[in-house]
Protein backbone atom coordinates (compact mmCIF):
# COMPACT_ATOMS: atom_id res chain seq x y z
CA UNK A 1 0.00 0.00 0.00
CA UNK A 2 1.27 3.43 -0.89
CA UNK A 3 0.65 6.23 1.61
CA UNK A 4 -0.02 9.68 0.25
CA UNK A 5 2.62 12.13 1.40
CA UNK A 6 1.65 15.48 2.83
CA UNK A 7 1.67 18.39 0.42
CA UNK A 8 4.24 21.01 1.36
CA UNK A 9 2.66 24.45 1.10
CA UNK A 10 5.45 26.68 2.35
CA UNK A 11 8.98 26.62 3.71
CA UNK A 12 9.95 29.39 6.13
CA UNK A 13 13.64 29.97 6.83
CA UNK A 14 14.34 32.25 9.75
CA UNK A 15 16.64 32.87 12.71
CA UNK A 16 14.92 32.31 16.04
CA UNK A 17 16.67 32.98 19.33
CA UNK A 18 17.20 29.78 21.33
CA UNK A 19 14.66 29.41 24.13
CA UNK A 20 12.97 32.71 23.21
CA UNK A 21 10.39 31.78 20.57
CA UNK A 22 7.25 33.84 21.23
CA UNK A 23 4.01 34.42 19.27
CA UNK A 24 5.03 38.07 18.76
CA UNK A 25 6.39 39.38 15.43
CA UNK A 26 8.09 38.28 13.28
CA UNK A 27 7.34 34.65 14.16
CA UNK A 28 3.66 34.97 15.13
CA UNK A 29 2.33 36.68 11.99
CA UNK A 30 4.47 34.50 9.68
CA UNK A 31 3.05 31.27 11.10
CA UNK A 32 -0.38 32.59 12.12
CA UNK A 33 -1.41 33.50 8.58
CA UNK A 34 -0.94 29.83 7.67
CA UNK A 35 -3.27 28.73 10.48
CA UNK A 36 -0.63 27.05 12.64
CA UNK A 37 -0.87 26.76 16.40
CA UNK A 38 1.83 29.32 17.25
CA UNK A 39 1.81 28.56 20.99
CA UNK A 40 2.46 24.87 20.29
CA UNK A 41 5.29 25.70 17.89
CA UNK A 42 6.93 28.08 20.39
CA UNK A 43 6.76 25.47 23.15
CA UNK A 44 8.24 22.74 20.89
CA UNK A 45 11.01 25.04 19.64
CA UNK A 46 11.92 26.25 23.13
CA UNK A 47 11.97 22.65 24.40
CA UNK A 48 14.20 21.55 21.51
CA UNK A 49 16.65 24.43 22.10
CA UNK A 50 16.68 24.43 25.91
CA UNK A 51 20.19 22.89 25.95
CA UNK A 52 21.56 25.90 24.00
CA UNK A 53 22.44 29.18 25.71
CA UNK A 54 19.34 31.37 25.63
CA UNK A 55 19.31 34.12 23.00
CA UNK A 56 21.69 32.53 20.49
CA UNK A 57 20.26 32.86 16.95
CA UNK A 58 19.34 29.43 15.56
CA UNK A 59 18.79 28.95 11.81
CA UNK A 60 15.40 27.25 11.57
CA UNK A 61 13.50 25.77 8.63
CA UNK A 62 9.76 25.43 9.18
CA UNK A 63 7.97 23.14 6.73
CA UNK A 64 4.24 23.96 6.54
CA UNK A 65 1.87 21.42 5.03
CA UNK A 66 -1.58 21.78 3.43
CA UNK A 67 -3.32 20.12 6.41
CA UNK A 68 -1.92 22.90 8.69
CA UNK A 69 0.61 20.56 10.25
CA UNK A 70 4.29 21.43 10.33
CA UNK A 71 7.73 20.16 11.14
CA UNK A 72 10.88 22.12 11.74
CA UNK A 73 14.62 21.57 11.71
CA UNK A 74 17.39 23.56 13.31
CA UNK A 75 21.11 23.78 12.68
CA UNK A 76 24.11 25.27 14.47
CA UNK A 77 24.26 29.06 14.88
CA UNK A 78 25.77 30.98 11.95
CA UNK A 79 29.56 31.14 11.64
CA UNK A 80 29.44 34.93 12.02
CA UNK A 81 27.90 34.51 15.49
CA UNK A 82 30.76 32.26 16.64
CA UNK A 83 33.41 34.48 15.03
CA UNK A 84 32.07 37.66 16.62
CA UNK A 85 31.75 35.92 20.01
CA UNK A 86 35.36 34.66 19.80
CA UNK A 87 36.58 38.16 18.90
CA UNK A 88 34.47 39.72 21.67
CA UNK A 89 32.62 42.10 19.35
CA UNK A 90 28.92 42.78 18.73
CA UNK A 91 29.15 43.54 15.02
CA UNK A 92 31.71 43.56 12.23
CA UNK A 93 33.36 46.60 10.72
CA UNK A 94 31.78 48.79 8.06
CA UNK A 95 34.83 48.82 5.73
CA UNK A 96 36.26 45.33 5.37
CA UNK A 97 39.97 45.15 4.69
CA UNK A 98 40.51 48.75 5.82
CA UNK A 99 39.75 48.39 9.50
CA UNK A 100 39.93 45.58 12.03
CA UNK A 101 36.92 44.95 14.27
CA UNK A 102 38.58 42.17 16.28
CA UNK A 103 41.32 39.56 16.37
CA UNK A 104 41.06 35.79 16.85
CA UNK A 105 43.60 32.96 16.69
CA UNK A 106 43.77 29.88 14.49
CA UNK A 107 42.79 27.86 17.57
CA UNK A 108 39.48 29.77 17.66
CA UNK A 109 38.96 28.99 13.96
CA UNK A 110 39.64 25.28 14.57
CA UNK A 111 37.22 25.08 17.52
CA UNK A 112 34.47 26.83 15.52
CA UNK A 113 35.20 24.53 12.55
CA UNK A 114 34.64 21.45 14.74
CA UNK A 115 31.15 22.75 15.60
CA UNK A 116 30.28 23.91 12.06
CA UNK A 117 31.54 20.62 10.54
CA UNK A 118 28.34 19.01 11.90
CA UNK A 119 26.19 21.28 9.69
CA UNK A 120 24.70 19.87 6.50
CA UNK A 121 26.61 22.20 4.15
CA UNK A 122 30.01 21.37 5.73
CA UNK A 123 29.61 17.60 6.27
CA UNK A 124 31.35 16.59 3.04
CA UNK A 125 34.27 18.98 3.55
CA UNK A 126 37.50 18.30 5.40
CA UNK A 127 38.07 20.21 8.64
CA UNK A 128 40.86 22.10 6.84
CA UNK A 129 38.42 23.36 4.19
CA UNK A 130 35.91 24.37 6.87
CA UNK A 131 38.71 26.35 8.58
CA UNK A 132 39.54 28.10 5.28
CA UNK A 133 35.86 28.97 4.76
CA UNK A 134 35.69 30.37 8.31
CA UNK A 135 38.83 32.43 7.73
CA UNK A 136 37.15 33.94 4.64
CA UNK A 137 34.04 34.73 6.69
CA UNK A 138 36.19 36.31 9.41
CA UNK A 139 37.95 38.51 6.86
CA UNK A 140 34.63 39.61 5.36
CA UNK A 141 33.36 40.92 8.73
CA UNK A 142 36.65 42.58 9.66
CA UNK A 143 38.13 40.00 12.03
CA UNK A 144 41.85 39.40 11.72
CA UNK A 145 43.08 35.82 12.20
CA UNK A 146 46.53 35.45 13.80
CA UNK A 147 48.65 32.38 14.60
CA UNK A 148 48.92 32.90 18.38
Amino acid sequence: RIMASKKLVQLHKMYIKAGKATPSPPLGPALGQRGLNIGKFCKEFNDKTNHIQEGIPIPTKIYIYADRSYKFSTSAPPASYFLKAAAGIDKGCAHQGKEVAGIITLKHIYEIAKVKHQDQQFRNMTIEHVCKALMGSAKSIGIKVVRE
